[in-house]
């Protein structure tokens, strides 16, 4: 499974689906197998980080930096499951995991003030100043009970966000 010369099985969509919590039909399975294998042009079974870049979307992304962490190299699996964050039916929870993950870039388990401010300098560039991006983190988090010193851990993460209105998600094209 993964290079662009195989074909999915049923076994393949349906241990696909388990892998990704049964958010993805088996339809929007082969459309993404489909999207996999025009992606990885060498056909290693992988997504390269400069596949990823051949997306304009992605590389557009003012966050594309720190998205390239988490997917390159990610077989047919781990990218449906890395999609599967921003399908209709994922939890809002588990949206705000990957946004957890973007912000925690040194893998920790962890998001600092630093974290914070560099994925909102990062969002706004030069639309911002470094003084009003502190002012704006140190009010969300002081709004939350939390202080620059805070470190975020996931649940911390997920009790700031869950109330955000939170819409994260792919329209996977169905052939």
């Amino acid at each position: 499974m993964g290079s662009a010369s195989s074909m999915l099985t049923q076994y393949d969509i349906e241990e696909v689906q388990e892998h990704c919590n049964h958010l993805f039909t088996q339809q929007e399975i082969v459309s993404l197998y489909k999207r996999f294998c025009q992606l990885d042009r060498n056909a290693k079974g992988f997504i390269s980080a400069d596949e990823f870049l051949s997306v304009p979307e992605f590389a557009m992304n003012p966050l594309s930096q720190r998205l390239l962490k988490m997917v390159d190299g990610l077989n047919f699996k781990d990218f449906v499951a890395f999609l599967s964050a921003f399908s209709a039916k994922a939890t809002v929870p588990q949206k705000i995991e990957i946004i957890f993950k973007v912000y925690d870039s040194d893998c920790n388990g962890k998001v600092t003030f630093n974290d914070l401010n560099e994925v909102l300098h990062d969002l706004t560039g030069s639309f911002m100043s470094e003084k009003q991006r502190k002012e704006v983190l140190s009010q969300l988090l002081h709004e939350a009970g939390y202080t620059k010193e805070s470190s975020l851990l996931l649940h911390d993460f997920i009790k700031i966000m869950e109330h955000s209105g939170l819409k994260m998600e792919v329209e996977i094209p169905e052939d």
